[in-house]
């Protein structure tokens, strides 16, 4: 679900690029749909996951994700740098959630999760 939530942060950023300040009325409704997905999605995958964490993941697939896409159908400009900063974002992401996982708090305490 959080995944999905994502994938909606995504639309949302590209359908708000797209609504051109919201003076493109298919652009605009676009972006209120996907802003209120997102919003629901991502509460739901809060249920489950501590909102730091879920909010961290949320965040950087919709940051990343804009940047690419954005680049590729909006021709946005994406440099080395931001590339290298992106990829940052994607590597601190992923590091953020094995950090938080039930085994490598085990590992790290010596006990084994419930």
């Amino acid at each position: 679900m959080l995944l999905l939530a994502g994938t909606f942060e995504i639309a949302y950023a590209l359908s708000v690029a797209g609504s051109q300040a919201f003076t493109v009325l298919n652009w605009s409704v676009s972006a209120v749909v996907f802003f209120l997905l997102t919003l629901y999605a991502l509460s739901v995958a809060l249920k489950t996951i501590d909102v730091g964490i879920g909010y961290a993941v949320w965040a950087g697939i919709g940051a990343v994700g804009s940047a690419v896409f954005g680049s590729m159908f909006l021709d946005q400009s994406l440099t080395l740098a931001q590339a290298f900063w992106l990829a940052v974002i994607i590597a601190g992401v992923i590091w953020l959630k094995l950090a938080s996982s039930d085994k490598l708090q085990a590992d790290e305490t010596g006990l084994v999760a419930p």
